[in-house]
């Protein structure tokens, strides 16, 4: 498969696939790297499309970078990856996991994207950071107080929980395939099932998987997923 290195905004990136007019936006979790992309990439190619895929802040090539891998981060690069394939290719998709989605919720809600595909997409962004204030005792007047405060799961940032309070998702027009694990610890299944409703996404929900679709099986759920996604 061709694999080609690129800097985006020196942003570290790499091109999957035989040229097309054709291209998906890769956008991956955290924990993961633009490597991670492969797998999609093979069976996106067999449809026709190229895949780009990128480092978030702090992962891949950028782990020993100084930004922080948050929303504002997060934005300001999927849309320097955005204009980028939009200047570059004719048709442009996105493929989104976890954190990577609710970056892309908050980044591409204007772009004209074609096809949507989200792995454990993280929608309701509210909760996960309320649970984490209750998992770890902190209550809103405490982090407002604090400002920052480190859990064993991730650091509660104040000012990124007003962010997420003020931007609420309001608009996805895009058609949009969802898989969801049921046993997923980070979104819980009524805030899928709703934002599949309120966006008309198509929704797949495997009973006995985790968040990361990493178990015995999953390997072969995800792909067989991409594959009807994109057919």
């Amino acid at each position: 498969m061709i694999k080609q290195a690129l800097s985006i905004s020196g942003i570290p990136a790499l091109l999957w696939g035989a040229p097309s007019d054709k291209v998906f936006i890769h956008v991956h979790g955290k924990m993961s790297r633009k490597e991670y992309a492969e797998t999609f990439a093979l069976i996106a190619e067999g449809k026709g499309f190229q895949t780009l895929s990128f480092d978030l802040p702090k992962h891949g090539e950028r782990a020993g970078q100084p930004d922080s891998c948050d929303v504002w981060n997060g934005v300001r690069d999927l849309n320097a990856i955005a204009d980028r394939a939009f200047a570059d290719w004719e048709h442009v998709s996105l493929f989104a996991c976890s954190l990577g989605a609710y970056f892309a919720l908050n980044a591409y809600p204007s772009r004209q994207l074609e096809t949507v595909l989200f792995q454990s997409p993280i929608v309701d962004m509210k909760w996960l950071v309320e649970h984490m204030m209750l998992w770890a005792g902190v209550t809103p007047e405490t982090l407002k107080r604090e400002k920052r405060i480190d859990t064993p799961i991730d650091t509660l940032d104040w000012d990124y929980y007003q962010y997420i309070l003020a931007h609420p998702t309001e608009k996805w027009p895009f058609p949009t395939s969802i898989l969801y694990a049921g046993k997923d610890e980070l979104q819980p299944e009524t805030s899928i099932r709703e934002f599949a409703r309120k966006h008309n996404s198509v929704l797949s929900v495997v009973p006995r998987s985790s968040h990361a679709f990493m178990e015995p099986g999953d390997r072969t759920i995800v792909e067989e997923w991409i594959k009807r996604s994109l057919t």
